[in-house]
């Protein structure tokens, strides 16, 4: 694994054994029906940052008042395989968390990737996302950005913090990228107070996971590796995000590490995040 001479083959072939998590090949491997819940619509996720996105943007949705917006948050333990069950795989054949059934409709509608969830909520409920133009482009604009930019600071995350081996030329490409993307978001946010202009957005909140856990050491723990106290404008957006009390619940759903208090495996009710967060199961 660690041979500097690495030379690829002709035709790649993958040396993982059958039980491992990474295949190169899609489709269930095992049969698993998925649980259903008394609301409308039905979220099945993990508490990364893509999963955090659209239980933020649900709980927002709430705290304005639409109750057709009520949800049931299943867990999804991706180290454990979940994600390639009969159930979930059609719901999402690319087996990736998060993935949602609204079923108000007839048939229901499966929506997957997380940006598309966020467009489909915003668009159904007509919130969080400019009705204008000009800010509904600008919106839409920064939410592909985050969309397209997710990967970079996930191969940094990779490579800086999980890989079996230390390469420098990976962690030194990555975290390239991943500083110019904070460079674009800061000078961005220097002259915006959203990254749509004046209104807080699916833009913001597809960012923030990210973004606001990176200049805030929540991944990876590569906050001083980055010198993210340089990007004094991303702090101030993620700071003003985070005082959301929205932001606060949706970033404790399916959540299942660190503190106790902020893990909430599963949701569905408004009052679960008073009564059954993991240090009031034990």
């Amino acid at each position: 694994m660690n041979n500097l001479n690495y030379v690829p083959p002709k035709i790649w072939q993958s040396d993982g054994r059958k039980t491992d998590l990474n295949q190169p090949t899609s489709g269930s491997r095992y049969e698993l029906e998925l649980p259903v819940g008394k609301h409308p619509l039905q979220l099945y996720s993990l508490a990364t940052p893509n999963g955090q996105k659209v239980a933020i943007l649900l709980e927002e949705l709430l705290a304005l008042g639409f109750q057709e917006a009520e949800y049931d948050a299943w867990l999804i333990k991706i180290s454990e395989g979940q994600q390639f069950s009969s159930g979930f795989v059609e719901i999402n054949p690319n087996a990736k968390i998060p993935a949602l059934v609204d079923n108000s409709q007839n048939p229901p509608l499966k929506v997957f990737e997380s940006g598309s969830i966020l467009l489909y909520l915003a668009e159904r409920f007509k919130a969080f996302i400019p009705t204008d133009t000009i800010g509904r482009t600008q919106c839409l604009n920064w939410l592909f950005w985050q969309i397209g930019s997710g990967p970079s600071i996930g191969s940094l995350g990779h490579f800086y913090s999980f890989a079996p081996i230390k390469i420098e030329y990976a962690i030194n490409r990555f975290a390239m990228e991943t500083k110019r993307l904070l460079d674009v978001l800061n000078q961005h946010l220097a002259k915006h107070e959203y990254l749509a202009g004046t209104e807080y957005s699916i833009a913001d909140i597809a960012a923030f996971p990210w973004y606001g856990s990176i200049v805030n050491g929540w991944i990876y723990s590569a906050n001083d590796f980055l010198n993210v106290d340089e990007y004094k404008h991303v702090k101030r957006w993620a700071d003003v995000i985070l005082a959301r009390p929205a932001v606060q619940r949706g970033r404790m759903v399916n959540r299942i590490s660190g503190d106790l208090r902020l893990q909430l495996h599963e949701r569905h009710d408004a009052d679960d995040f008073e009564t059954k967060t993991q240090d009031k199961l034990f």
